[in-house]
Parts: structure tokens; sequence; C-alpha cells
């Protein structure tokens, strides 16, 4: 019987035992993360196992309230003590989701706690966990150094001015932490924020905007901005990935309106989006970036959930029926083997789709690794096989974490390493990779890959 998380954790034949020892060590490289930059710059000291686990992780908040947890529990007023033992638990019945893994992995591997998290170990962690985060190994940038983080792509607003990335800069001799372009909130017309937030960006570059030139010339000197922060990518987070050909003037007439609070058609809508993403697209071109697309997130569908807490709280959803290869094709003709461009699905049967357009397009377009409710071992191992027989796992541009907890990158990155090597190894099992071969493969995909696709260095 295997040993919870040991050695042959997710290493389900022998060739993939043979090949995990030599990606378990290779650095991290994570070109897409929500972490907290300031936290890092700052580089206080974590209060509790209740802070660094579980009070950003809306994954964690989901399956609470899934065991009928109290929401003062999760993001209420109880102190982080009582929530901790309040999911403790419960902690068994998260058992087959990956959250169970993650969190477990890390006490293993952070805090050498072997125990398993439930009511009758829970104080006993709070209270071990709790002394091990006031040592100055557990601060953030020595945690960063113990996971070996060689670099790492926060996601920011076009407004943020970067100024913790830009304290970062130099101090870290052993992590790279780059800023990553989010202008959804400027692309998002529909939204009942985006005219606020169209304030914020004029306030940005001290200017007011009479047409769309002017918004798209706010963009450029927020994106030159990041550009001399050292990021690399923009990335765009959409439920349907509007980029059609669209005239300026078009664009221009539903800005025009939207700014003076006039309600849109949703053609005028899509114009809009359609003609910003082209132009981001082409700044990104320009400056030889990566272009991320997630696709597919239907968000904050729970409305009570929304009204509460607001966005990124649990209530977002996939959905199999909406149109990727239409709204698409314009920004991909355009730019043909000329921007690079990495596609990210929430559904998993929208996989097909984007591994089959990344194949049409060739070695700039790819699709990257499973997103979201796909990241776990099942889903990521489904993923992967299907790129390798329909498209190339040759070109497949790494792991990225996703995390909105720096004390997770490091499971999350081991988890997809160890599932890797058995989609790979299983190929070697079944005589249909040389082990040789193999070896290069995973460790292009593990390191390799993802640091010349986002030019790294």
């Amino acid at each position: 019987m295997s040993k919870f998380l040991g050695d042959d954790y997710l290493i389900d034949n022998a060739s993939a035992a043979s090949l995990y020892p030599g990606v378990s060590g290779l650095p991290l490289v994570d070109p897409h993360n929500h972490a907290d930059v300031r936290e890092i710059s700052e580089n206080g000291h974590y209060t509790d196992i209740w802070q660094a686990e579980c009070a950003t992780d809306h994954y964690v908040w989901e399956l609470l309230r899934k065991r009928g947890i109290a929401e003062d529990y999760i993001t209420g007023n109880r102190s982080n003590d009582e929530k901790w033992q309040s999911a403790a638990a419960v902690w068994d019945d998260f058992a087959g989701n990956p959250t169970y893994e993650w969190v477990h992995l890390d006490l293993q591997r952070r805090f050498a706690i072997g125990d398993l998290i439930n009511a009758g170990t829970a104080a006993d962690i709070w209270h071990r966990t709790g002394e091990a985060l006031q040592r100055d190994e557990m601060k953030p940038r020595a945690l960063l150094r113990t996971m070996n983080v060689e670099v790492m792509c926060s996601t920011d607003d076009p407004i943020d001015t970067l100024e913790h990335h830009k304290n970062l800069a130099g101090v870290l001799d052993h992590t790279v932490v780059k800023p990553t372009f989010r202008p959804d909130r400027a692309v998002n017309i529909f939204k009942k924020d985006w005219r606020g937030y169209i304030a914020d960006l004029e306030t940005r570059v001290n200017g007011t905007f009479k047409n769309i030139g002017d918004v798209i010339a706010a963009l450029r000197t927020t994106h030159d901005h990041f550009a001399e922060h050292g990021c690399l990518a923009s990335d765009h987070g959409v439920e349907i990935p509007y980029a059609y050909a669209v005239d300026e003037a078009d664009a221009d007439t539903a800005f025009r309106a939207a700014y003076d609070r006039k309600k849109l058609e949703q053609h005028q809508e899509i114009a809009y989006m359609s003609y910003i993403f082209n132009e981001v697209a082409a700044m990104d071109c320009e400056k030889d970036w990566v272009l991320q697309i997630h696709i597919g997130a239907v968000r904050d569908v729970r409305t009570a959930l929304f009204d509460d807490i607001g966005p990124d709280a649990g209530g977002d959803v996939s959905s199999q029926s909406i149109d990727i290869v239409k709204p698409l094709q314009d920004l991909l003709n355009r730019f043909d083997d000329k921007l690079k461009i990495i596609f990210y699905c929430v559904d998993p049967t929208h996989q097909p789709t984007i591994t089959t357009l990344a194949r049409a397009y060739g070695a700039k377009t790819n699709v990257g690794p499973a997103w979201w409710w796909n990241d776990a071992p099942h889903g990521m191992a489904r993923q992967l096989e299907y790129i390798a027989e329909a498209d190339l796992l040759a070109n497949f541009p790494g792991m990225v974490s996703d995390s909105r907890k720096l004390l997770s990158y490091g499971s999350r990155h081991e988890m997809f390493r160890r599932v890797l090597c058995s989609v790979v190894g299983r190929m070697v099992e079944a005589g249909r990779v040389p082990m040789a071969v193999a070896e290069n493969l995973v460790q292009r995909i593990v390191y390799d890959n993802p640091k010349r696709f986002f030019g790294f260095g």
C-alpha cells in the first residue's frame, strides 16, 4: 500500500519513479500566480496557519461551505484560531480533492509535520505551526528560497504603480519577481464598476479620456511602465475571448456612450472589448511579451455571495456553451507567427478546441497547464495525454501555480511534476517513448520551456 504523500505519491509506474528524481529538485519557474507582492516586499511573519494557508484561498472556502461551515468561520469575524479549528474538524471530508493534498504537502514539506489535519490534531498543529512561523526561515522571502523559486510572475492591474516590485528588484538574490499586465477591468465594459475604473485609469495617467484613442494611450503608458519593471506577459481573464477585427470608429462609439453612462447593446460591448484586446495584443507583440488568455470562467453566479463578500469568493463556474474559435480567429490571423500566445481553459470540454487551435497556429501558440478545477491529478493527466496526441508535449510551456498563497507554490508544482512523470512514464512502459527521450522531455517541460518561452533568460 502506498504511504500517504510518500515517495511514490502519484508515481504509478517504474519509469515514472526513474523520471521523477531528475526533475524534483529543479528550480520553480512560475509564470502565473496571484502573489501578494507587498507581502513579499514587507517580509513580515505570518501570524498563524489560517493566515498562511486559508485566509486568501477560495478553494478552501468553497469546500468549507460544502461541509456546512458557517460563513462567519470562513470570511467572517471569528478569530483565526476558531476558523482553523472549525476547518480541521471537517478536513477529512476533503479527501479526494486536491486541496486536501496541497495543504498536507505544505505541512510535511514546509513544517515537517506529518500529522493528518482533523479535530484531534487541530490545536497541536495550530501551536506547532504558529511557533515555526515566527522563525525567520518562514518569512516570505526565505520561503521563496527554500522552495527554490527562481522566477515568479504576479498578476497586476494597469493602474498598479509596482512600487513593491521595484523594492524587490535587486534585493532578492535567489528569486526574480516580475509583474504581469492584466487589463480586464479596462476591457470589461459590461461590468458595473467599469466607469469608475476608467476614472481611476484617468487619474493614473493624469488625463481625461475624450475618445478610445485616449484609453489606448493610457494603456500604452502603463504597459511601458510594466516593461520598465521587467514585465514579460499580459494576462486576460475572459468568459468569451472577443477579439474580432473592429473599426476604431465603432469601438469609439461604444466607448463614448459607456463613458457617458449610457446603456450599450451587446454588439457595442463586443466591439469595444475586441478593439482593446487587439490593441493590447499589438503592444505585447512589439515587446515580444507572451499573451495569456484564460477562457471560460463565468464570474459571480452566486448573487448572495458576491453581494456579501465580493469577487473571487468562490462563486464562479465553468460553462461548456461558449464560442472560442470565431471570436479569436481575427486576432490569431493578425498575429500569426508573430505573437507568443498561451491558452488556458476552465472547462475540460474546451481542451480539444484550444489544443487544436494551438496546433493549427504553430510554435508560438500553445496550451498552458490545466487551470482551476482541472488543476488536479486527473485533470492534469487528462490534459497532458491529450496534448501529447493532438499537439506536442515538447512545446508545453510549463506549470503555473495560479496560487493566491505563497506557501503552496511548492506543493502545486510538486503535484504537477509527479503527474507529468507518471504520464510520460506510462508512455515509456507502453513502448511508445524511449527513456532517454522521456528524461529530456520532462526536464524541458518543467524548467527549460517556461524560461525560453517567457524569455526569463
